[in-house]
């Protein structure tokens, strides 16, 4: 989608419509579809899918979300165009990220968050449902507006809802289309033969049965390796080297003995003659 001539296209908010246009466009969703009008950016068309096990499954709602020349900064107005007996047509719908809270709106937000979060405000009932545009209906009056809101058409878009969001593939039965159904197996169809067999089955057949033979009998277990033993060092070796270790450390003897014993030693021989000369005397 191209800008406007007459918009800036240096404009950070014309930028962030830009770009989140072209992500919803990239990564489209199968619960809805929104993109900004040809000649206003400003202003989005969405179309939502009802929730399940709600009593707005199988219902399209068509939806007016109007953005703020402040925007991100500032939240965008939501209205609801599609009757639906949850909230009122051509009011802007007071929720916690629309105009009525700008208090509780984020700039990182965007068109795709108001959307998700506006599927979820579909189911609400009681004081949780209270708000301004909110509507209390029967489930049967809103059911019934569920199964008439399909082919509804926009009158600004000029397209009904289905052909804003069309029906997501699927096939009778519960499964996807290509698949089987459970518990059947997939038959073979004209457009897709059963594939031949070629001559190269039985040549892998033969070769795969000494293989499985062979995996059958258990393998020979394994001889132990001799263990090398250290070679035997000599008998008189150990010893000498066992009695270096036991045998005690002796200090020398001193070459000459002490001086106090030759002392002593002198003073008993005085004593042996003195007592000699007085018995001979």
């Amino acid at each position: 989608m191209a800008v406007p001539r007459s918009l800036n296209r240096n404009n950070s908010a014309v930028k962030r419509i830009m770009q989140e246009a072209r992500e919803l466009a990239n990564d489209p969703s199968t619960d809805y579809s929104a993109a900004p009008l040809e000649d206003d950016i400003f202003e989005w068309h969405c179309t939502i899918r009802g929730p399940k096990d709600t009593d707005f499954e199988g219902g399209l709602y068509h939806f007016r979300i109007v953005l703020p020349a402040e925007y991100p900064f500032r939240p965008p107005s939501i209205m609801m165009l599609t009757p639906s007996g949850r909230f009122e047509l051509n009011t802007k719908i007071c929720i916690s990220f629309t105009n009525y809270h700008e208090e509780l709106w984020q700039p990182a937000w965007g068109v795709r968050t108001a959307i998700v979060g506006l599927q979820g405000f579909f189911p609400l009932r009681g004081t949780d449902a209270v708000g301004v545009g909110s509507l209390e209906t029967p489930s049967s009056e809103r059911k019934r507006l569920a199964a008439l809101s399909r082919d509804w058409c926009c009158p600004r878009c000029g397209k009904s809802n289905v052909e804003s969001l069309p029906d997501p593939p699927e096939h009778s039965g519960g499964h996807t289309l290509g698949e089987a159904p459970k518990g059947e197996a997939p038959k073979a169809t004209e457009s897709s033969p059963a594939p031949a067999r070629t001559q190269s089955e039985p040549s892998a057949q033969v070769r795969a049965a000494p293989t499985t033979e062979s995996a059958s009998s258990p393998p020979p277990p394994p001889q132990p390796l001799p263990v090398p033993q250290p070679p035997p060092r000599p008998a008189v070796t150990a010893m000498a080297n066992t009695t270096n270790m036991q045998r005690p450390t002796l200090v020398p003897p001193s070459a000459r003995p002490p001086l106090l014993l030759d002392v002593a030693i002198g003073v008993f021989i005085v004593l042996i003659l003195a007592l000699v000369a007085k018995r001979v005397l």
